[in-house]
């Protein structure tokens, strides 16, 4: 049976450019042999193709064979490239596709203006990237013209699935993940701004000028004046998904997170009802990660998403698509690595956000509340840019949380405690009687679940609904659909309805009001009862018990190995930075290591660089290192303590790892004390003007962060990362987007920092900043240590020469001077050939043969920088 959808689910093809066409530019690619372990050997084959009149970078990925395979395009993330989807590429084109990724406009190595995903512009650049895969000849055709084709992506790569199966017919199965379905509803969300993440989505982008004029000029109006006006929310519609919901008739996967106040699972909730209407097959799972932080769960959403491919591009019948809906649920804290216990609970079927109605009984009496001058201070539920890495919002769900009502701000309504556990899955509702003394009155609803001593306040996933009451001056009647969310409330506590005048993250009215507010009905709570979590098999844990209770005393006694929490700190270590032994990692379902057997060791004082080319394992050593995950083998000592997740000696360690977001409407020092204050340890200890005074902000602290420079910004997360005068300060690509003035301050800010005594670790591609700033270096390639030690010493190794030429040698003839007897390997470069030479070999006899091979010899010599020494240590692979 073929499972695509055909005959009235096919369309006319939509929005292609008359004429148009992929030009390559740069030829036939450059193509690259992927290192697998396991798996079949992947080739990469890098373009730059001329698509509707701007530039798109290209990757293209496929695995050996004759046979011809599904295609599927895979999108990346706002502000991101084609390089943060190269490894699920990869495990991709191993399981049997043809695999292109691309840059979109504005991102990357691509040119021109980012259009919000515009029909007209990123939308009709897919099209034309699927006409480049028709010709492919790995790629399997439906028909001419015709290849069979997915999609996938997250967040702006999982909208632009969306759109490419609404605009062009020859999609065939799509898989976005924590997306949108209308942007207008998720930047203007019941008529309010959501000022926060729009100035986050700009400032990402790299400012208003780097997007489409229209798009710069809606976003100065909104900010300006505080209130979206129609000609924005329909210029941000005609860009969303929901403008084209009639022509998505693929099987859809819709993948999204609850952790996210930028696109809530409302957004799915809509998505899933349309396409669906269109008699589409479409599951649905909510992970436990989103845009403001918590787990992403890629592993599982990756074999997910392949499954779903192998059922619909496939045709495999019996490729396992997962349940029909899928949630994510946080059981508590694992006590052995303090990572959050994660289960899933599925349905049969999608129940949406109303499922299971139970009404539950408020309390309170009418209210009256401010809206004050100027909308400050604001009350705070999520903090959007600051929750990506240690996801911040994640907290909610085990009892902890970030949210914070100021008195004579908001109403509040109490019910009565609840008797049993009460699940709730979905949006709740209720009906409020509204009245302010303004024209216009801007509310945030919130549902808190509230312990049973009335102290423990917990906001489900730190998420508001925002409401805009037009004409509230004579009373109005309101139904408010709060946000959904999967969480359980325990018996004994009580459901808490808030109605506050501001939250940080949107514009409220600057011009002060009084609000009046009094209760029309009762809380209405989804339950969701068709959704189940799978219970532990009673065999397992009953029957069985003894028996394993005894075989596993017997292992104990026979090994004489004692579990105990985490191993003992090595007092022979207690003054050492950090030692890594033989750490490994491979993460799970794919098909080579990460990391492999890598060891060194750093001393205090140093700078050290971690260099290595794109996919060298250094970002997951460092995420290891800071005890983000978890190694598969090996052992990290920080001054002498094992690194687990949680580990206290973390405490020492600060970092600034893939980038960092702040509150643009908060001065510098204003996101420093509210980052410092979500850690939850003392403000004395955050030495915050030591920290401040390293980075040399100086005046610009007292100012709001949308108008610092890019150099400004990354100065900031490095004094974010300083808060405490952390002992070990561990920097990914501190000089990211900054000049060459600003490059050298940074240089400055580093050099500073460890001449106090502490120790930073930097890893950058700039190897000629590296060079200057660095005391030590680490090389990475492929997962494994390739060379350590002192800069001096690795750039100025014997063993390599740097042969002069006046003209570009040829790649034919390089390659015969490195199949030369005593030569280890020859790179061409700018100059001419950098040249290592293995314990037989000599420059002597180098001369000799290149005479002999009639290369134009200008000099020989020993190379001096760090650039050739690196392409050197990795055979040029970068």
């Amino acid at each position: 049976m073929d499972l695509r959808l055909r005959g009235p689910f096919r369309r006319p093809r939509r929005l292609l450019a008359a004429g148009a066409a992929v030009v390559v530019l740069a030829g036939a690619g450059t193509w690259t042999a992927v290192a697998s372990d396991d798996g079949p050997a992947v080739r990469r084959a890098d373009r730059v193709m001329s698509v509707n009149g701007v530039r798109l970078d290209t990757s293209y990925f496929t695995a050996a064979g004759d046979e011809r395979r599904p295609a599927v395009l895979l999108g990346h993330g706002f502000g991101g490239s084609k390089d943060d989807v190269r490894e699920q590429a990869e495990e991709l084109a191993a399981d049997g596709y043809a695999v292109l990724t691309w840059s979109a406009r504005g991102f990357g190595r691509s040119t021109g203006e980012v259009g919000l995903n515009d029909p007209k512009a990123e939308v009709a650049d897919v099209s034309e990237l699927i006409d480049w895969l028709a010709k492919q000849p790995q790629v399997r055709l439906d028909k001419s013209g015709d290849p069979r084709v997915g999609m996938a992506g997250a967040s702006y790569g999982g909208a632009i699935s969306l759109l490419g199966a609404g605009y062009d017919d020859r999609v065939d199965a799509i898989a976005p993940a924590v997306t949108y379905w209308n942007l207008a509803d998720a930047l203007f969300p019941n008529g309010v701004f959501k000022k926060l993440w729009a100035g986050i989505f700009v400032n990402t982008a790299g400012g208003c000028d780097r997007f489409e004029t229209t798009l710069c000029r809606m976003y100065d109006r909104v900010a300006e004046s505080g209130t979206p006006d129609a000609e924005a929310r329909e210029l941000l519609e005609q860009r969303s998904p929901s403008a084209v919901a009639d022509r998505i008739k693929v099987p859809t996967l819709l993948v999204q997170g609850q952790t996210d106040s930028l696109f809530p699972l409302g957004q799915a909730d809509a998505a899933a009802k349309a396409i669906r209407a269109n008699g589409a097959p479409v599951d649905v799972d909510w992970i436990a990660g989103g845009h403001d932080g918590g787990d992403m769960e890629a592993d599982r959403v990756r074999a997910r998403v392949r499954g779903w491919f192998d059922r619909y591009l496939k045709g495999d019948k019996a490729a396992d698509t997962g349940p029909a809906f899928r949630v994510t649920r946080t059981g508590g804290v694992d006590s052995t690595d303090g990572q959050a216990l994660l289960r899933g609970a599925s349905g049969d079927s999608y129940p949406g956000l109303e499922s299971g109605q139970r009404a539950v009984a408020l309390t309170g009496r009418e209210q009256s509340f401010a809206n004050p001058a100027g909308a400050n201070p604001p009350a705070v539920s999520a903090l959007p840019g600051l929750g990506g890495g240690g996801g911040l919002a994640q907290l909610s769900s085990l009892g902890l949380g970030v949210s914070l009502d100021f008195p004579g701000q908001y109403a509040r309504f109490d019910s009565a405690p609840v008797k049993d556990d009460l699940r709730i899955t979905g949006s709740p509702t209720v009906t409020v009687h509204v009245k302010s003394t303004s024209e216009d009155a801007v509310l945030f609803a919130k549902v808190y679940d509230v312990g049973a001593d009335g102290t423990q306040q917990v906001l489900p996933s730190q998420l508001v609904t925002p409401l805009r009451v037009e004409d509230a001056k004579s009373g109005k009647d309101v139904t408010v659909t709060l946000p959904a969310v999967d969480h359980e409330t325990d018996k004994g506590h009580r459901l808490r309805l808030v109605l506050a005048s501001t939250d940080l993250g949107y514009a409220s009215p600057a011009a002060p009001a009084t609000y009046t507010v009094s209760l029309k009905s009762e809380l209405n709570v989804p339950t969701a009862p068709g959704v189940s979590t799978a219970a532990a098999p009673l065999p397992a844990w009953v029957w069985w018990l003894p028996i394993a209770g005894v075989l596993v005393a017997a292992a104990l006694l026979l090994t004489a190995r004692r579990r105990t929490a985490a191993p003992a700190p090595d007092p022979e270590l207690a003054e050492v930075p950090l030692q890594i032994t033989e750490l490994s990692k491979k993460y799970a379902g794919g098909d080579r290591y990460s990391v492999r057997d890598l060891s060194f060791r750093v001393e205090k004082g140093q700078v050290l660089g971690l260099l290595g080319p794109n996919g060298a394992g250094k970002t997951t050593t460092l995420r290891m290192l800071m005890g983000l995950i978890r190694p598969d083998g090996g052992e990290i000592r920080v001054f002498g303590h094992a690194i687990r997740p949680g580990a206290p000696v973390l405490s020492r360690v600060g970092a600034f790892v893939e980038g960092a977001g702040f509150l643009p409407h908060l001065s510098g020092r204003e996101n420093l004390e509210l980052y410092w204050a979500a850690t939850g340890r003392p403000a004395e200890d955050a030495h915050l003007d030591e920290a401040l005074e390293i980075a040399g902000l100086g005046d610009a602290l007292a100012r709001a962060v949308r108008t610092y420079s890019q150099g400004m910004r990354q100065r900031l997360a490095i004094a974010q990362a300083m808060l405490g005068l952390p002992d070990l300060l561990i920097l990914d690509e501190p000089t990211n987007g900054l000049d060459p003035p600003q490059i050298r301050e940074m240089r400055e800010v580093m050099i500073r920092y460890a001449a106090a005594g502490r120790t930073v670790i930097v890893s950058s591609h700039l190897l000629a900043e590296v060079e200057q700033t660095c005391t030590h270096l680490v090389v990475m390639d492929r997962g494994r240590l390739v060379q350590a030690g002192p800069v001096g010493e690795i750039v100025g190794s014997g063993d390599t020469l740097l042969v002069g030429t006046p003209v570009p040698v040829e790649e034919p003839v390089a390659e015969k001077v490195a199949a030369l007897p005593g030569i280890a390997s020859a790179v061409r470069t700018d100059d001419g050939l950098l040249v290592r030479l293995d314990a037989d070999g000599s420059a002597q006899r180098l001369v000799a043969e290149l005479v002999r091979l009639e290369v134009p010899v200008q000099s020989v010599g020993p190379h001096r920088r760090l650039e050739d020494a690196f392409l050197t240590l990795i055979g040029g692979s970068a």
